[in-house]
């Protein structure tokens, strides 16, 4: 086993997932929470996996997937990721989204979201710079709304 550690590779492969009209969280009749979740864009992650197999073909990897893997050519169960997002939709209209483009509640003054909720995909990287960015430009905006 030490041998064949010295000379192996672990990829972390991660395709996006996309938007979808029908993945939501809502409340049971009693308060707890339900996920409502479907894959997709699984053609998109079969083409990147077979990009990867091929790219090490290419550079005379040999390919083995070893069963004692966590997780080998498998999805990550939805416990085993930590960057949820998408579950607060930001937008213009009230009627079709909970934020504005400045991630301020339509319905709240004075309640702003600057998580990852609002991002309308994954983008299959972590979001924690993204997320920075975001809160600087929205702690701008309050900065320029409180003058």
């Amino acid at each position: 086993l030490e041998v064949m550690a010295k000379h192996s590779l672990d990829f972390w492969l991660t395709s996006e997932d996309l938007p979808d009209p029908n993945n939501r969280v809502t409340l049971d009749r009693k308060g707890n929470i339900m996920l409502s979740y479907n894959l997709n864009n699984e053609e998109g992650h079969k083409r990147l996996q077979a990009k990867l197999k091929s790219l090490l073909r290419d550079i005379d990897c040999m390919e083995h997937f070893l069963p004692l893997q966590l997780f080998v050519g498998q999805r990550i169960p939805l416990a085993g990721v930590a960057h949820q997002n998408g579950t607060i939709r930001f937008g213009n209209d009230p009627q079709t989204s909970a934020l504005d483009r400045n991630c301020k509640a339509h319905e709240v003054d004075n309640l702003y979201v600057v998580d990852a909720s609002f991002f309308p995909s994954s983008g299959a990287v972590n979001p924690a710079l993204t997320i920075m960015a975001n809160a600087l430009r929205v702690g701008e905006h309050l900065a320029q709304r409180l003058g």
